[in-house]
């Protein structure tokens, strides 16, 4: 397993509505350990808000970021491109791996496997016109396994600067196991440079899928990190402190990240909206915590919300 992390790099996943800059900056601050970030996917031709702040090269010091893309029309990603372009970025990412029922149904992310003449023809015209690299995520089909190897066939053409795969279907959404065959059969046959993603949670599961992992030895972790903010630490076999020690920075972190968001929300509700979104993925990280994540649940005010949470730090131990 040590050997396996030593030379591992590895990428924060981008989340729609969990990702954003701003918890990529406190997250780095208090955590870190991610060698590349990818942005939420931008899908709007002319960039809303959110989509542009996530991008602004302020909002990124300090982090190799990736912005992605999420389309299904050549026109919109080269358009997109240029204005990523324009603010210092090389390299885009094109999100062909989104399972969302909405964004499938518009044959966009994981949709897009679905027609694989339509994408061969979408990637042809974006790999010869686009002034930017372009890496890709992607799933290994939408209903069957056996979709993929049509897929390697369309991959093979194109440079692709790096692949990253998720070896589950668009119907699985996370259940089910990732299919690690699938993986290892695309290491077989393309040449481009491949990431590994998909249920990543500790070292153990680092190591069992270290034998599929190609010789670029790239893992994406999204989830994991949610869970568990320290875990990129964890697998490069760092130090990362006593219990006690281990909760003070989840406390700062935390604290941090509540005001980050107060700072840019409008109003208590939305700063909520997010923060009860994160405790999802945080709970997990404390024994029994299921009495004080109802209240962190009910909070109708940011004050009552601090209260809540200070009640389940003082009251569930982080777990070991």
């Amino acid at each position: 397993m040590m050997g396996i992390a030593k030379d591992m790099k590895f990428y924060l996943a981008p989340m729609e509505g969990m990702t954003t800059y701003t918890f990529r900056t406190v997250w780095n601050q208090y955590y870190g350990g991610a060698d590349t970030f990818f942005t939420p996917f931008i899908a709007n031709r002319q960039l809303n808000s959110r989509e542009r702040n996530d991008i602004l090269p302020e909002h990124n010091v300090g982090m190799h970021t990736i912005p992605q893309i999420l389309t299904n029309k050549a026109d919109e990603f080269l358009e997109l491109a240029e204005v990523i372009a324009q603010y210092g970025y090389e390299e885009v990412n094109l999100n062909l791996g989104c399972p969302s029922g909405t964004v499938v149904a518009r044959k966009r992310g994981a949709g897009f496997l679905g027609v694989p003449k339509e994408l061969d023809a979408f990637l042809d015209e974006i790999f010869t016109k686009c002034p930017l690299r372009i890496s890709v995520k992607t799933r290994i089909g939408v209903q069957d396994d056996s979709e993929w190897d049509t897929l390697l066939s369309v991959y093979e053409k194109y440079p692709i600067a790096e692949l990253t795969i998720h070896p589950r279907l668009q119907v699985q959404g996370y259940q089910g196991r990732p299919n690690r065959e699938a993986y290892a059969k695309a290491v077989l046959r393309l040449s481009c440079p491949l990431c590994y993603n998909g249920d990543i949670n500790s070292a153990e599961d680092l190591a069992s899928v270290g034998e599929v992992l190609a010789k670029d030895n790239a893992v994406m972790i999204g989830r994991g990190i949610l869970r568990n903010p320290m875990l990129f630490r964890q697998l490069r076999g760092e130090n990362t402190g006593a219990r006690e020690e281990r909760l003070a920075t989840f406390r700062e972190y935390h604290r941090a990240l509540l005001a980050g968001y107060e700072s840019i929300m409008s109003g208590d509700t939305n700063t909520l909206f997010k923060m009860k979104d994160l405790w999802t993925f945080f709970g997990q990280n404390f024994e029994a915590p299921e009495k004080e994540l109802k209240q962190i649940r009910k909070a109708k005010t940011v004050a009552e919300y601090r209260m809540a949470v200070q009640m389940l730090l003082q009251n569930c131990p982080m777990k070991e």
